[in-house]
């Protein structure tokens, strides 16, 4: 992004505000031709000039009118999405009326956003805290999302990234670069970015004083025998040892050492509460693998449960907005705050995204990564931003779908479905349409009355769309077919050739092959006869087939196609907890199947992530690019019909 590229739609704003309706006409259409695939005018985040823009179209009453109308579906959404995202009238124009503004559409139609969150008066202060040890998934799109929605359009406060890089055993440069870009291209800028790692000496003080306090003790249990110990509600041995021995234990864990490594602090809170979080919890262990930022100048490292709640209150997070994975530690979270007294934090619960034969687990993921079951965290069958949308998710319908949920409490599991569907809504109106015909068994059919010599027409690309211009459709005397629609011809039978019209099926030629005449076996027709019947009614024919000349340049292309990764629609507690021993039961392992096709030469022209149609396939996103001879590969976008989704 340049101040150049901003300052040319500053002054093409000029060309929205006269108020003949055909001067404005051309620059609208322009504008919702740029804004395919965009969430902003510029770059990954709101500039002037989304909201230059925005304010002079809101100000011309005919170019506001016409928006409403939703002719032009890009404009439309990107117009909608600034006014709520983005503020723009504030210190630029004079606001709209009340009247005005109770005309406008509810925030996020099907999800309520008045949750009564405590005390906003004095201003609130949202973060977002991951770990670095994964790409982010589909629930963490939601979380972010969130806390961005309550800081930045429903209080104009503030939003903190923060990461929670405690676990230098997971964590990765890569996962952490990867994390700020996936956030900027979802239309997410926090106010600023933090670490944990920031925090490592007032964190190590802060468990000194707990210690001292008398509030936490020293413990040389191993984990299986800490959470034997929790799970029978019995005291370690150590609870009681003195402070002194409690400290020297806790500077011989700073060295690193064998001794040292033997030990960790637990928070001395309940051994016998009903809420297991509180059975005196690890707030402090030995890892002496180098940190990503810190080197090897920490040898200790507090726990997310001990070091969330400190920093959130140093930070002056007025709210922990997260899932309700947390429910149970929220006391936890609060008692760590009373027990050093410092500045409290405000917990609110919102209900994860889960979906049905879906892993949201990063150490689940990982272990998809390593067995090689997926190519990697962008894999198009992955749950993460990055894999849905390698697979042909559009970010505008992914924050759609999610400020759309909202921050409900309840727990649900959906259906793929629902979120593909929603995405159908924001690439069908700008989808160019293309053919494709299987390579295996294809069918050459011969097409009596079509005009000598091969030639070539422009057609619309798009039927319901004329500003994503023409395509070259050729026509010849012979054509190819997919093999299960000749399957389905009968002799003398009318039939549709799409972008030419009606012929009538003369001849059907089967295979020879003995091997067919089998029980269950179908014979292959290997060539058919079409007599063009120009004259006749599309409207009649209940085939409409799509065909390729053979005079072009076809280009070959692979189809793939992805079906689940979980066998089941939900894991059980027991399969969850032994997920690694039933790995073969539980995953797919068979979950990419592709198909070799042929399409128009116009398929030679597209980029990768291009988005397309196929005509009756389906919906594609273009993942590698037609390129000296090696085919393009194209992956199927689900539509939420019939399709697996994920």
């Amino acid at each position: 992004m340049t101040e150049a590229h901003v300052k040319e739609w500053q002054t093409r704003a000029e060309a929205f505000k006269s108020l003949n309706l055909k001067a404005i006409e051309e620059p609208l259409t322009e504008l919702d031709a740029h804004l395919t695939l965009r969430s902003y005018i510029v770059g990954y985040s709101v500039t002037d000039a989304d909201t230059i823009v925005w304010n002079v179209l809101r100000d011309n009453r005919v170019a506001h009118a016409y928006i409403k109308q939703g002719l032009m579906v890009n404009l439309s959404r990107w117009f909608k999405f600034i006014e709520e995202t983005a503020s723009p009238r504030e210190g630029h124009l004079p606001d709209r009326t009340k009247q005005e503004q109770q005309q406008q559409p509810k925030e996020d139609a099907g999800a309520s956003y008045d949750i009564g969150l405590q005390d906003t008066s004095k201003g609130v202060v949202t973060r977002f805290p991951p770990e670095p040890s994964g790409y982010l998934h589909i629930g963490h799109a939601k979380a972010a999302l969130l806390n961005d929605y309550f800081a930045h359009k429903k209080y104009k406060g503030t939003m903190i990234l923060r990461f929670d890089d405690t676990n230098p055993s997971k964590e990765k440069q890569e996962y952490q670069d990867s994390i700020v870009e996936d956030l900027a291209l979802m239309g997410i800028t926090p106010d600023k970015t933090t670490y944990t790692s920031d925090y490592f000496q007032e964190l190590s003080d802060y468990c000194i004083k707990m210690i001292k306090s008398g509030k936490a003790y020293a413990d040389d249990s191993t984990k299986v025998e800490i959470k034997q110990q929790r799970d029978d509600r019995v005291a370690s041995k150590h609870r009681d040892d003195s402070i002194e021995d409690n400290l020297a234990r806790f500077e011989e864990m700073k060295t690193g050492s064998e001794e040292g490594k033997r030990w960790s602090i637990r928070a001395k809170i309940s051994v016998d509460d009903p809420n297991g979080a509180l059975r005196d919890p690890v707030i402090y262990r030995c890892n002496d693998q180098p940190h990503h930022r810190t080197g090897s100048t920490w040898k200790i490292y507090p726990t997310y449960d001990f070091a969330c709640p400190i920093v959130d209150s140093v930070e002056k997070v007025t709210h922990a907005l997260r899932t309700t994975e947390y429910n149970d530690r929220d006391a936890q979270y609060q008692w760590m705050i009373k027990a050093l007294d410092i500045p409290g934090v405000f917990n609110w619960n919102f209900a994860r995204m889960n979906f049905i034969r879906t892993l949201l687990s990063k150490r689940k993921l990982t272990k998809l990564v390593e067995r090689g079951v997926v190519w990697g965290w962008d894999d198009p069958r992955m749950p993460t931003v990055r894999g849905v949308r390698r697979r042909g998710m559009t970010i505008p319908a992914l924050q759609d779908f999610i400020l759309k949920q909202g921050p409900s409490k309840n727990i649900v599991y959906m259906d793929w479905a629902a979120i593909w569907a929603t995405n159908k809504k924001f690439i069908d109106p700008i989808a160019k349409r293309y053919t494709a015909v299987d390579s295996k068994d294809k069918v050459v059919c011969t097409v009596i009355g079509a005009r000598e010599g091969a030639h070539s027409e422009q057609k619309p690309v798009h039927a319901k769309n004329a500003d994503l211009g023409t395509k070259a459709v050729w026509y010849s005397k012979e054509i190819i077919i997919d093999q299960a629609d000749a399957q389905s011809f009968a002799t003398d039978e009318e039939i549709t050739l799409m972008n030419w019209g009606n012929a009538i099926v003369r001849n059907v030629s089967k295979s020879l092959n003995p091997l067919a005449l089998l029980p269950g076996n179908t014979q292959n027709i290997t060539g058919v006869e079409l007599e063009l019947h120009l004259q006749g009614d599309v409207k009649k024919t209940s085939k409409k087939i799509t065909w390729l000349s053979t005079s072009q340049e076809l280009v070959p292309v692979t189809l793939v196609e992805f079906d689940y990764l979980l066998k089941k629609d939900k894991l059980t507690e027991e399969e969850d907890d032994n997920f690694d021993a039933l790995f073969n039961t539980l995953v797919n392992t068979d979950s990419e199947h592709r198909t070799e096709a042929l399409a128009d030469c116009n398929v030679a022209e597209l980029k990768e992530n291009d988005i397309i149609q196929f005509d009756r396939k389906g919906f594609y996103r273009i993942d590698k690019a037609f390129k000296a001879g090696k085919p393009a590969v194209a992956f199927l976008i689900p539509t939420g019909k019939g399709q697996a989704s994920k």
